[in-house]
């Protein structure tokens, strides 16, 4: 409460949702060097392998990463994977590289 006759303070403005950085579809995304991609015969899955982390892929996720060399552009990736699959969306795979850009597992190249 207030000091002002008991009208009770406004309460303080939430901060703005910050979400994982943006990708555009000319980046050219790579895993960061600190992170490697292995095939885990555990888990039967393919996993990244980061300095005291360990991020399980799926398929797909490997997929998408295993096409990821510093060369091809995020379009390049998504049309790749559309010879792979039935659908692909652009989108969904440039928010699962912001995941991984979020998580410093990957690293895009936007020169």
């Amino acid at each position: 409460m207030a000091g002002d006759g008991g009208v009770p303070s406004p309460a303080p403005a939430a901060p703005p949702a910050v979400g994982p950085p943006a990708v555009g579809p000319s980046g050219r995304p790579a895993l960061s060097r600190h992170v490697r991609m292995r095939f885990d015969m555990t888990r039967e899955r393919y996993v990244l392998l980061g300095p005291e982390s360990v991020i399980v892929l799926n398929s797909t996720g490997a997929d998408i990463l295993g096409l990821c060399d510093g060369h091809r552009s995020v379009s390049d990736v998504a049309a790749a994977l559309q010879e792979r699959y039935d659908r692909v969306v652009d989108d969904e795979v440039a928010a699962f590289l912001a995941r991984l850009v979020a998580k410093r597992c990957v690293e895009i190249d936007d020169g």
